[in-house]
Parts: structure tokens; sequence; C-alpha cells
């Protein structure tokens, strides 16, 4: 059966590298902020070219700890797109700060620096773009706006880690050019373990202080606590999992790529599909391949790939700020009309880096067939 992510494919082809890290955690006994922990936020800092990688338990928390460790309070506004997973807003009105929602690009669905610009006030302390699908969003024009109005910006980059970004100053790696970059290892992520997990990097010294300290119960010491903090830890057995798939990650967005090229040429010309826009700064790294199916064609399409073996999903059907848990007057229906837009016509197909050229084939014979009916 095709699955939007194939993670028992993924694993039989690593079988006996992942199976003998297990057995290796397990044999020392080293649970808690062990050697594959310490480890693999060494890896993942060589690899990002960050000077700091602090593991935490999600990438909820990676965002929640970023905005503590940065001193957010209550009545500060941070701007952000309303077009992404909730997560990224929730922490933001949990903390008692004001989300603040630019609208995304229609393209890239990347959060718009023009309307960024439009959206910062004397109370705007920080933005959080979201590097949506695997794609990086402007770093050069956001990082321009945080300097000139004195702001943190916190990358939520729990869609496009491996992604690089070609920076007036030199290529980057996604995630590695604000204050603080946030991931998840969230399974079906490009790089996922097997549960839970997260991480914070930072080229800061001071901040990577804070983001440890807020990750450990507010303390440096133990039992001596400086700050209000949290419990926010990488397990071990899902750091030594992590590692193993980080020697991979390049492969992994390889094989996806190939897959979102299949896709291109298939729809290439076709009424009422359009398919994912490279932007010219950045690679893709495709955590999701996402058409924006035009003409009230989308649910139609969606039932129709369904019912003949092709899942398909909607991310996301209704954008945060129309949400009942953060709806408000100053951001009403209407208000960002590319997001809302958006959430009437993208459709998202299975991608994985199991994808063989059989599945391939039906996947795309099955959208074939839905608009020649």
């Amino acid at each position: 059966p095709i699955q939007m992510v194939d993670l028992v494919g993924q694993y039989q082809n690593i079988k006996p590298e992942v199976d003998a890290a297990l057995q290796r955690v397990i044999d020392t006994a080293a649970f808690i902020n062990g050697p594959e922990v310490k480890e693999f936020e060494k890896e993942l800092a060589a690899y990002l070219g960050v000077k700091h990688v602090i593991g935490c338990a999600n990438g909820t928390d990676a965002l929640q700890i970023a905005m503590m460790a940065l001193g957010l309070k209550p009545g500060d506004e941070v701007i952000t797109c309303s077009f992404t997973f909730v997560a990224t807003v929730e922490v933001v009105a949990l903390l008692g700060i004001t989300p603040v929602f630019a609208d995304v690009l229609p393209g890239t669905f990347n959060i718009d620096p023009a309307d960024i610009k439009r959206k910062v006030t004397p109370k705007t302390k920080a933005i959080v773009p979201v590097h949506l699908f695997g794609q990086t969003a402007d770093m050069d024009a956001i990082m321009a706006i945080a300097k000139e109005h004195g702001l943190f910006v916190i990358e939520d980059n729990c869609q496009a880690i491996g992604g690089d970004y070609h920076s007036a100053s030199g290529n980057k790696k996604s995630g590695t050019m604000g204050d603080i970059g946030t991931t998840s290892f969230f399974p079906s992520k490009n790089l996922g373990c097997y549960g839970d997990g997260g991480a914070l990097f930072t080229n800061d010294d001071d901040i990577a202080k804070k983001l440890r300290r807020v990750c450990n119960h507010g303390s440096d010491v133990r039992y001596y606590h400086e700050v209000i903090g949290v419990n926010s830890r990488l397990d071990a057995m899902q750091a030594a999992i992590l590692r193993i798939k980080l020697r991979h990650l390049d492969a992994y967005a390889s094989a996806r790529n190939k897959a979102a090229a299949h896709y291109d040429q298939a729809f290439a010309g076709m009424p009422h599909i359009i398919t994912p826009v490279r932007s010219k700064d950045s690679t893709h790294v495709f955590h999701q391949y996402t058409l924006r199916v035009t003409g009230g064609h989308r649910d139609g399409l969606k039932k129709h790939l369904e019912a003949n073996g092709v899942p398909a999903m909607i991310y996301y059907p209704v954008p945060c700020h129309l949400q009942n848990a953060f709806k408000s007057d100053r951001f009403a229906p209407g208000s960002l009309p590319v997001t809302e837009q958006l959430t009437h016509e993208v459709l998202s197909l299975p991608m994985s880096t199991e994808l063989d050229n059989e599945q391939l084939a039906h996947i795309t014979a099955m959208v074939k067939g839905y608009f020649a009916q």
C-alpha cells in the first residue's frame, strides 16, 4: 500500500544500524542526557554549521523554550504566519504573547516579508518565519526587517531541515540565520526519530546558555534554579536513532527531489494543477509535495485518490487566524487573502524516500484520471 510517508520501508533499509544503536543505549543504561545525546548535538551542529545545538522533547517545546530564553513576555507581539501547523502560534498564545499574522506568498507558501513590514508595531519583539513544506523563507529580507526594528528572529525549521539558503553572505543551512532555529524530530519529518524529539540551534553563546537553562528547569547547577524553566529533554534512544538517520539525510533529500521531479513532469501543463514553486534563493527538501488545485476540484480529487489507494492530505484546511482558539477582530475572515485562498486549494501527495517508480506512476495516473473523467 502507498503511504504518505513509508517509515517501515525506511527502517528496513537502516535496520542493522538502528538496532545496534538502540542496543548500545540499553547496554549502557545512559537513558537521560547520556553520550548519545551529546554526540548527536555535536554531529547536528557540525552538519548545520552552527556553534550550538540543544536537544529538547519536541518541536513545540523548542519554539516555547526559544521565546522564554529571549525574555518575551505578555503584551509583546510576535509576527508569524497563519498558514502553518498550530504549534507555531500555540506557544505564542500560551506564553501570553500576542500573535500577529502576516500573509504568505502564493508561490512558495512562505511568509511574505512585505506584509511582515506592514505589521511591525512598537510592541513587536520577534518574527517567527516558518520554512513551510521544505523550502526556506526569504531570510535576507526578514533579517533586514529584524535589524531595522531591533527584533529577534526565531526560525520554525520543523519542515526544512537540511535545506540550503543562498544568502547574500553565502550559503547557509535553513534554521541557522536567525537568533534561534528550532526543529521537530516527529517521525514523519525528513529527519525523524521513533517518538517525539526536537532541538534548538544558535550561534550565540549567551543564548545557548539560556536555552539549556530553560530546558533544565531553569537550572545551571543541580537544585539551584535561576529562572522559571521547563523539563524538556531529547531522549537518548531517540538521539541514537537520529545519529543514524542524520548520516542519510542528504540522500533522503535527493530521493524526495527525484520523486518531486517525477510529479512535476507528469503534471506539467495540466489545467487546474499548479505544481510547487521553487524559490531561486533556497533548495527544496520536500517535506511535502503540495499542489494547488484550482477551479474547486481539490476536494473531489482528494476523494478520487483515496478511493484508488492513494492517500492525500490537506495541510492546512483551516488557517490559525480562523481557528476558534485564535479568532480576533483584527484578523477576521478576509484579512489574509492568500492564506485563505490556499486553504481551499492545497493538496499534498505522498512524499517519501521509499517511493518507487511503480507507485509514482500509479499516483500520477490517478491524478490525471480524475481530470479525464
